[in-house]
Order: C-alpha cells, then structure tokens, then sequence
C-alpha cells in the first residue's frame, strides 16, 4: 500500500462529524478566518479531526442542491504538514457527492496552491450558482480577492 493511501485510511478512521460551535470558532479564530455566521446548525455539517474538545482540524460544508460550499477549513498549526486537511477535505467531498452535489466551490486568500493540487480550479465568481453567491461568505465575509474555486465531483 503506498504511504499517502495508507495515511489517508488512518485519518478518515479518526474524522467525526458535528464538532461543538466553541471549538470551531476557537480554532479558525486563531487562523485568522471568519465566524461570524456561524450557527450551532452549520456544525451539523462540520467534520473534525482529532479530540471533540480540542481538533487538530475542521470543515464545514453548506449544501444547495446540486452544489456545495466548503468553507471553514483549518488545521492546527502544529499539525500542518500531517495529512489531517486532506482528509478532511475528502471527508467533505465524499459528504458533499452523497448528498447529491455535482461541484464544490470554495473561496481562498491563503490556500490556493492547496487546493489546486486536489484538483479544484480557480473560476470567476460571477459564475457562481446564485445560492452559493447568496451566502454570506460569499457576499461579505470573505474579500473580493479571494480565490474562488471550484471542483467538479
């Protein structure tokens, strides 16, 4: 078995769902990403990594049919680097494609590069679905200079 795929077993082994608002909005705080509207409810659709008290990662998705947003990712800084925000991003793809989405979009200011190499695609915003352009991390929290991507599923 080669070493990523191995990782990668271990790691979706250890993924959970519906992390505690607290927890979320303590560590994307820290990364310096917005939480402003988050809601008890968006963690219904959140996945974490590691301890319910203290996660060494999460994402969040927000599902509009045929479409998703991933939003809110973050990994703890010291463990950057571990694998932990890959298999959270395919924790979230597999959630988004059993739910019936076909493409997933996301903004970015940081983690462009990140992304790019998991197969997502840079596309100008004006071709976003309307719902995912009627959020408000699409409307007013993230900056008109984010990145924004997609992948179809």
């Amino acid at each position: 078995m080669q070493p990523e795929r191995a990782l990668d077993e271990r790691m979706s082994a250890v993924i959970s769902t519906r992390p505690g608002l607290a927890v979320v909005k303590a560590l994307l705080s820290a990364s310096g990403l917005p939480t402003e509207d988050l809601t008890e409810g968006h963690c219904d659709h959140f996945f974490f990594a590691g301890s319910r008290e203290a996660p060494s990662g999460v994402v969040g998705l927000e599902m509009f049919g045929g479409a998703a947003l991933l939003r809110s990712l973050v990994v703890a800084t010291d463990d950057r680097g571990s694998g932990v925000g890959s298999a959270l991003v395919r924790r979230a793809e597999a959630a988004a494609s059993a739910n019936g989405a076909l493409a997933i979009y996301l903004l970015t200011t940081t983690a462009e590069a990140f992304f790019a190499a998991r197969g997502y695609v840079r596309a100008a915003r004006e071709t976003a679905p309307p719902a995912i352009r009627a959020t408000r991390e699409f409307a007013d929290l993230c900056p008109a200079s984010s990145a924004f991507m997609k992948r179809t599923l």
